[in-house]
């Protein structure tokens, strides 16, 4: 009886040692995972485009734009406008670079989430590669909405209009 009393003891023991290691190191390496969240890729940066200055990216680099249309954070751009200028989803919450200002979520009229920077919905241009800004100035319509599509800068002024190449100018609307 002595014996089966003493093993039960002996595996709590055991197990509340285990625990009591496993509890510190699973906290630091939350810590950690805390640190490389805050250091890692941000949603949105800034990043210096030549003909256009300092201009807010995404992460592959890609620049963002918002249309004049949709200054109060509704979404105006869906159905086909989402085929030439796509909608930055967030992946989980979004995160700022350095000088980026305020950004959150909104839900879409056609599902899902899109950023907004300063409660300015943010797009991605098809016809830009990474470190271009061929979508500036840009006018379209879709879905019965006129559009004028701006880059978006850490100061909020509009840049210089850059080179002119295709994309450019007034799209029909695809």
């Amino acid at each position: 009886m002595k014996r089966l009393m003493i093993l039960p003891a002996l595996a709590v023991a055991g197990a509340l040692a285990v625990a009591g290691c496993g509890g510190g190191s699973s906290s630091s390496s939350s810590d950690s995972n805390v640190a490389t969240a805050a250091q890692g890729p941000k949603t949105v940066s800034i990043k210096k485009v030549a003909g256009a200055g300092e201009v807010l990216v995404d992460q592959e680099g890609m620049s963002l734009y918002s249309p004049d249309q949709e200054k109060s954070g509704k979404v105006l751009c869906t159905g086909e406008c989402t085929s030439v200028w796509m909608p930055l989803r967030p992946d989980g919450r979004p995160t700022a670079g350095p000088g980026v200002g305020h950004l959150s979520s909104i839900s879409r009229p056609d599902g899902g989430f899109q950023v907004t920077v300063d409660g300015k919905p943010v797009y991605t241009f098809t016809q830009d590669q990474p470190g271009q800004v061929t979508g500036q100035n840009a006018t379209d319509k879709f879905g019965g909405h006129q559009f004028t599509w701006h880059v978006i800068t850490p100061n909020g002024k509009a840049p210089g209009t850059p080179k002119t190449g295709p994309g450019v100018g007034a799209y029909g609307g695809y």
